[in-house]
């Protein structure tokens, strides 16, 4: 059967359309190119002419490289080399956990060749000579999985597939946007969590990029090696894009990573009119909103869009609009997968709580944007467990972000997660430091960052920690069908007791065990809890019937 199962696939991968994009380049002899030898100041400190990557105090990179498509690519490459290949490095070791067999990752290698097929007919030709660009600095390790213009690009798509499948907990960012009334000086503030998981390591080594390409605006955006698309970010003109992941099907061909629609949204719009002009004209494969915020406008406003639909959602008689994870325009009003993941995932919640905090602030500004961001009880201030993905900050965001579109301010998060010192960059200073030749010491501005939460140095946070690396072991022990003492199954409820996946781990281990009275104890003092979706209960409960057979 399994042989059986395989001879479609197999038919599907020696396809001339995968052989077709493995052959395509992109042409840039069209492109002049002037970059110098990397020059190494210290172990933090590289620079290329008056380009440069500099590691500052709270341990964000800070990277400025100017010029065309191709050199844009290149420079960044050179730059940031090893960060890069440390990143391809981390994410291809996640891999190799989620599929540890040889034979289905070989599988998975000439999936990804046939999946990827026409990603290459739907990305702008400016990044696949930027991505060929960096491409070139890539490391040989990987070239088993494909060579390293493609394995750029497939990484790019890859960030798209973690959102469609949100339900492995990849994702559950929170934006919020206010203006007028609702801000301290009537500009508009907006603040978001990006929380895409892939590891500790992958958040490690954040880069907060300042681009000033010869076509187009210049931008910043928060990044990390090899990345080119834009997760969050804003122009030179005040405008600011961030995504957040929609409910999607697993799509079955990749088309234009979402990442580079946000990118070329970032670069070639400066409001939104010129904003959605260009998300409409791309095809994408998930379902994701753009947020984005426009001084010019004075506004934000969502983009929603998927492989079969587009809306824009704008609030009405409103200075406050939030997105959570779900769709609010008229074009998916009756949209069946959408009103499902509304009412099962967590995203309504978290959707509900930020009206409540934001209720709570009357005028809005960035320290009490970031205090929204950091907040990590539930609805009525509940206690919910640290790590509940019910919490705007689910202590796994690879970043916290606050920006000022009117100011050119912006204000982004150190580790860990969203925890950290907010780092203050003013765009209008950061853009006249840079090209001049020299290489500042930082281009952030101290004096306006926001101070790390004290939660960072509390005994719960200690707590969590623990909580975190007790509950990887115990899950390892349940898959290798280990002993596991009682006093550790103990520890991991008193490390994190509102937690509802405390319980369920001990009752799972107690479960595979036969200690039923145990187990049945365990889940259900886990449904007393914030459980965090509905599939989560439906799964609890359907042990709890179970064991009381």
């Amino acid at each position: 059967m399994k042989k059986l199962f395989y001879i479609p696939l197999l038919f599907l991968f020696i396809s001339c359309g995968v052989k077709k994009s493995l052959k395509d380049l992109p042409d840039v002899s069209t492109y002049e190119v002037q970059v110098s030898e990397r020059v190494t100041v210290n172990d933090s400190v590289y620079t290329i002419g008056d380009n440069f990557l500099a590691k500052n105090r709270q341990g964000l990179w800070e990277l400025y490289v100017s010029g065309n498509a191709y050199e844009l690519g290149l420079k960044t490459g050179k730059l940031t080399q090893e960060l890069f290949n440390h990143q391809e490095e981390v994410f291809v070791k996640k891999i190799d956990e989620l599929v540890p067999s040889k034979s289905k990752q070989n599988l998975l290698r000439k999936f990804l060749a046939w999946f990827n097929r026409k990603m290459y007919l739907h990305v702008d030709e400016q990044y696949k000579a930027e991505l060929y660009g960096v491409s070139q600095y890539a490391s040989h390790d990987f070239d088993h999985i494909a060579t390293p213009y493609h394995r750029v690009m497939y990484f790019h798509g890859a960030h798209d597939i973690g959102h469609a499948l949100q339900d492995l907990a990849l994702v559950g960012c929170t934006s919020f946007a206010t203006w007028g009334e609702h801000s301290a000086d009537g500009n508009l503030i907006i603040g978001r969590n990006f929380d895409f998981y892939a590891g500790d390591e992958f958040a490690k080594n954040k880069i907060i990029a300042f681009i000033a390409p010869d076509d187009g605006y210049k931008f910043m955006s928060v990044t990390w090696g090899g990345m080119i698309g834009v997760v969050s970010g804003m122009n030179d003109q005040g405008l600011t894009v961030t995504i957040n992941a929609g409910k999607s099907q697993f799509p079955l061909v990749a088309k234009t990573p979402i990442s580079l629609v946000t990118r070329e949204i970032l670069q070639h719009a400066s409001n939104i009119e010129e904003a959605v002009a260009i998300a409409k004209k791309r095809e994408v494969f998930v379902s994701e909103s753009i947020f984005v915020g426009s001084a010019k406008d004075e506004k934000a406003v969502l983009i929603e869009v998927s492989p079969k639909n587009f809306g824009v959602y704008e609030v009405d008689n409103s200075n406050q609009l939030i997105c959570s994870n779900h769709f609010q325009s008229v074009a998916y009003a009756k949209d069946k997968q959408n009103q499902k993941h509304i009412f099962e995932s967590h995203s309504k919640y978290r959707y509900e709580r930020m009206e409540e905090l934001l209720g709570e602030t009357q005028k809005m500004n960035p320290e009490r944007a970031v205090e929204v961001l950091r907040n990590r009880e539930g609805l009525d201030d509940k206690k919910i467990g640290y790590g509940n993905e019910k919490a705007l900050n689910q202590l796994l965001a690879h970043h916290g972000i606050v920006f000022q579109p009117h100011d050119l301010k912006v204000w982004v998060s150190s580790n860990p997660f969203q925890l950290g010192e907010f780092v203050a960059y003013d765009l209008n200073e950061v853009f006249q430091k840079t090209g001049t030749g020299e290489t500042p010491a930082t281009v952030s501005h101290p004096s306006a960052n926001i101070d790390e939460d004290p939660f960072v140095n509390s005994l719960a946070f200690e707590h969590y920690n623990r909580y975190r690396r007790l509950r990887a072991n115990i899950l390892e022990a349940i898959k290798n069908e280990e002993k596991i003492e009682r006093k550790k199954l103990t520890q991991l409820i008193d490390l994190n007791p509102d937690f509802w996946e405390a319980h369920y781990v001990v009752g799972s281990y107690y479960y595979e065990k036969g200690y039923d009275l145990l187990a049945l104890r365990a889940f259900e003092e886990a449904m007393t809890k914030e459980v965090t979706t509905v599939p989560d209960k439906e799964m609890l409960q359907k042990y709890i019937r179970k064991l009381k057979k």
